[in-house]
């Protein structure tokens, strides 16, 4: 069983195990017990965050996803969370603090961000893939072209890094 990718969600799945493990590795997982990954997908990224020392959350909308991740993550069967990341009261699914993880849909990534705010005080980090501009307007110093909004609003409560370019 395999899941394709729906473009109606913006889904753009992470096939190289070795950026997933990339993105898993910068997480400091020490800074929350638990962590929750948007978007799973057929969880190549859930592969490595679930070798970290922390209790991992998945959040997937596409039914499809949900029904292989069930299959293929028995482990977090009790952890899977058929929703909308941008609908869902995430505080009555996630026990407390939580780093924040995923390959971000391009086009809602933005709309995760803002979202993330909202839970600003129990996600000490967020971690993930984003398209390339979204990340460069998200760590954009003051006076930079990109810089806007979203800049200013993540950046008055996360110290941004942009870690590396994935060439397709």
């Amino acid at each position: 069983m395999s899941v394709r990718a729906k473009k109606h969600l913006g889904q753009h799945f992470l096939k190289e195990p070795s950026i997933a493990q990339r993105i898993a590795q910068a997480a400091d997982y020490t800074l929350a017990p638990n962590c929750l990954e948007i978007g799973p997908g057929m969880g190549v990224l859930t592969q490595f965050i679930l070798q970290e020392k922390t209790n991992t959350y998945v959040i997937e909308i596409d039914s499809e996803s949900v029904e292989y991740l069930q299959a293929h993550y028995l482990e977090l069967s009790q952890r899977i969370i058929a929703a909308d990341f941008l609908k869902t009261d995430i505080q009555k699914h996630v026990p407390g603090p939580f780093v924040l993880q995923g390959n971000f849909p391009y086009n809602i990534s933005s709309q995760i961000l803002f979202r993330a705010l909202e839970y600003k005080t129990i996600i000490p980090q967020i971690v993930g893939m984003f398209q390339k501009e979204v990340a460069e307007r998200v760590c954009a110093p003051h006076g930079n072209k990109t810089y806007g909004i979203l800049s200013v609003l993540i950046q008055a409560y996360y110290r941004c890094e942009y870690l590396f370019t994935v060439n397709e």
